[in-house]
């Protein structure tokens, strides 16, 4: 019963509240968005410093790693 109460208001909103909820969304998907595009670079960073650590001696190289083979490879000209 106390469902019914709170939405008998709901319809009777005045100016006021509707600004103050408007405001108060786009806080949060404001508040929503720093917090996933914080995650996404300390993500990032993690993920650079994860890769950096697990270095071998062979990636000094400029193609270490790669997996294709190069058109000109084996020729022999």
């Amino acid at each position: 019963m106390r469902c019914n109460h709170s939405l008998r208001g709901a319809g009777h909103e005045s100016a006021s509240e509707g600004g103050r909820t408007f405001m108060r969304n786009v806080g949060l998907v404001s508040a929503g968005i720093t917090v996933l595009a914080i995650g996404v670079v300390v993500g990032r960073e993690l993920r650079e410093r994860y890769k950096f650590h697990r270095r071998t001696p062979y990636d000094v190289y400029s193609h270490s790693g790669d997996q294709t083979q190069e058109m000109e490879f084996g020729v022999g000209i």
